[in-house]
């Protein structure tokens, strides 16, 4: 489902500090890739609760899957427009907005076409004239502009981590790990491992309560370009962000816009956007930063 999922990001959710408590782990296929949670104590997943995280992530795909021909999203795409739009749907795109407004417009979900000209070596014009936010329409029905399409693959993974993660906690589990290629913990501590394509791993960060996600444009590549497109042509700066936020979708939307900014320029979102805790970066000399 997402094209994140090649990430360098190591988790093997190294349960810190509590190395004699009883762990279990549940995990399955599905939102393209292997789908893990991880739970400390006595206490082990009942079936109906995995069931309920079954169907949850169902949801999301369900809403969100440019891969899954009868999602939301591949019919919104397909006729240009949705009525009805599922609830997930409706969430995903609100989020997105948010992050789009907070970044100046670097977070996109309309590049899908360019990413597609690009995947398929084809003429990339009018894929680029279909470029822009401002011209979908959310509510009540979503309305697209002529030849646009949309991804949401920079913030669903984190969405289902959350949605997962707040399912969790609903039950009373106290020790929670969610991977869902983005990361998502109750309690804790527990450890991530954050990788560069580049330099390997570049640090250990300590998960509590909160969430991270990461982006490495050169993870994947579209021909000769990398796979994180900037609305207006910005190439990346950095080789790898990593954003910890209180929320895992905004953690997934910010480390994919991160990607495409200046130091100056992240350090300015920081100070208007509450909730997001440290940024991670590194850049193509492999020095790392942190803000």
């Amino acid at each position: 489902m997402k094209r994140r999922r090649f990430l360098f990001i190591a988790a093997a959710a190294a349960f810190s500090g509590a190395a004699r408590a009883e762990n279990t782990t549940w995990q399955t296929d599905m939102l393209g890739g292997t789908v893990r949670v991880d739970l400390r104590g006595t206490r082990g997943l009942a079936q109906d609760i995995v069931g309920r995280i079954g169907s949850t992530i169902a949801e999301v795909e369900a809403a969100a899957s440019l891969f899954k021909t009868g999602s939301a999203l591949s019919r919104l795409n397909a006729a240009g427009h949705l009525d009805d739009p599922p609830p997930a749907l409706l969430d995903l795109l609100r989020l997105a907005n948010h992050v789009h407004q907070a970044t100046a417009g670097r977070f996109d979900p309309t590049v899908q076409p360019l990413w597609r000209a690009l995947a398929q070596a084809r003429d990339v014009t009018e894929a680029q004239a279909a470029i822009g936010w401002e011209r979908v329409r959310i509510e009540p029905s979503i309305q697209l502009a002529h030849g646009q399409a949309l991804t949401l693959n920079g913030i669903a993974q984190g969405y289902a981590a959350d949605r997962v993660r707040r399912l969790l906690l609903e039950e009373g589990y106290a020790q929670a790990f969610v991977d869902m290629g983005e990361f998502a913990a109750i309690g804790g501590p527990f450890s991530v491992a954050v990788e560069d394509p580049a330099l390997g791993q570049i640090a250990t960060r300590r998960l509590a309560g909160n969430a991270i996600a990461t982006s490495s444009p050169s993870a994947m590549m579209l021909g000769t370009g990398f796979h994180i497109l900037g609305p207006r042509g910005e190439r990346p700066c950095w080789s790898t962000i990593s954003v910890e936020a209180e929320s895992a979708a905004m953690a997934d939307g910010f480390s994919t816009a991160f990607c495409l900014m200046t130091r100056d320029e992240i350090r300015a979102t920081l100070r208007r956007v509450p909730g997001i805790t440290r940024v991670t970066a590194v850049d193509e000399a492999g020095d790392v930063s942190t803000f």
